[in-house]
């Protein structure tokens, strides 16, 4: 009788440690299965010619593995070690040696839709496998934990603000769901490229820290004129939203003729009866907008560098607390990024 496995990405692992040869080295890593989340031990993923292998110092937590946790992301493959975002220090690097020791951050996506983190093996683990071209130098005035913070929600906020969006430093601009990673990225390149920029959320909490960040001006849209009271407060040429749903007429209500959208993420969902006459009679420009391409996570990194931009950490949790952590973005808490140590 065949003896029973699990796999982790390309490597197959029996059920009992014991089968497995003596001379494997072993890691720690945080394991999504059938059982839930839990910290386990799974073998050390092995060094291809053109990849590189990165001790992990941090990762950070994104939707999308919470999406995996709860099943409603497509083609869940289980058991998996989530976590796109990463940094640690290259250790091993067959075709580029002197990689070797270089802090580096992750690029997340493997290839086209095939992002770190289910079905390969994610960054919530001591080691992981990647290919060389997926690694960056890491910003030296950042932490660990801040740079690792920074991959995946600033390269989202990025693309969608400055290449999709095309901020001009004369423009206002809104960005929507303040306290996320990625709106919380947004507002930092906002306000270091010179914008005028207001935020919205239901948090009163949020917006006071928004504006502590550089933010002129909060809206909490649980009241009922908060569209009007915005448009009090001047024109917006660029909206920043992955909140959809019911609020997105007020969006286009509150944009400037000729004004932009870009739209990363429907957190409520679809928009219910969508006014596209004010669309069209206003000319509006309604682009959507999701991660991005190496050379943008280059430009960003660069951006990052160049204002001396610090990432937002919101709490930093010891990989033994994962399940806390994953609580934590489970109930929209945060301000900024949840980080995991690896150490």
């Amino acid at each position: 009788m065949a003896q029973e496995v699990h796999r982790y990405g390309d490597t197959e692992i029996p059920l009992s440690h014991e089968l497995i040869n003596p001379l494997t080295s072993w890691m720690r890593a945080t394991i999504l299965d059938a059982q839930g989340l839990h910290i386990d031990e799974i073998p050390s993923p092995m060094c291809a010619e053109d990849h590189v292998r990165v001790r992990l110092a941090a990762a950070a937590l994104n939707h999308r593995d919470q999406y995996i946790r709860e099943g409603k992301y497509s083609k869940i493959v289980l058991p998996a070690v989530l976590g796109s975002d990463g940094m640690g220090v290259v250790t091993e690097a067959p075709s580029q040696p002197d990689l070797v020791g270089t802090r580096v951050v992750i690029y997340p996506e493997l290839s086209a839709g095939n992002i770190i983190g289910m079905p390969t093996q994610g960054t919530l683990a001591q080691e992981i496998v990647v290919p060389a071209a997926n690694v960056f130098e890491a910003p030296e005035h950042l932490s660990d934990e801040q740079a690792a913070a920074l991959p995946l929600a600033g390269l989202t906020a990025f693309r969608a603000l400055m290449r999709q969006g095309a901020l001009q430093a004369t423009d206002t601009v809104l960005i929507t769901g303040i306290g996320g990673g990625v709106a919380t990225m947004a507002l930092l390149f906002a306000v270091a490229a010179g914008a005028r920029v207001c935020v919205s959320s239901t948090s009163d909490e949020k917006l006071n820290r928004a504006v502590a960040l550089g933010a002129s001006y909060g809206i909490n849209i649980r009241e009922s004129d908060w569209a009007k009271r915005l448009k009090e407060q001047g024109s917006i040429d660029l909206v920043i939203d992955s909140i959809g749903g019911d609020t997105f007429n007020d969006l286009t209500d509150v944009l400037v003729p000729g004004g932009r959208v870009v739209i990363y993420g429907a957190a409520r969902g679809a928009a219910p009866m969508m006014n596209l006459h004010r669309v069209f009679w206003k000319q509006l420009h309604i682009l959507g907008s999701t991660m991005g391409s190496a050379q943008e996570f280059a430009d960003m990194l660069q951006l990052v560098r160049h204002h001396s931009i610090v990432p937002v950490v919101d709490r930093v949790y010891a990989m033994s607390d994962a399940v806390d952590a994953f609580d934590r973005l489970h109930a929209a808490q945060q301000f900024g990024k949840i980080v995991v140590s690896c150490s």
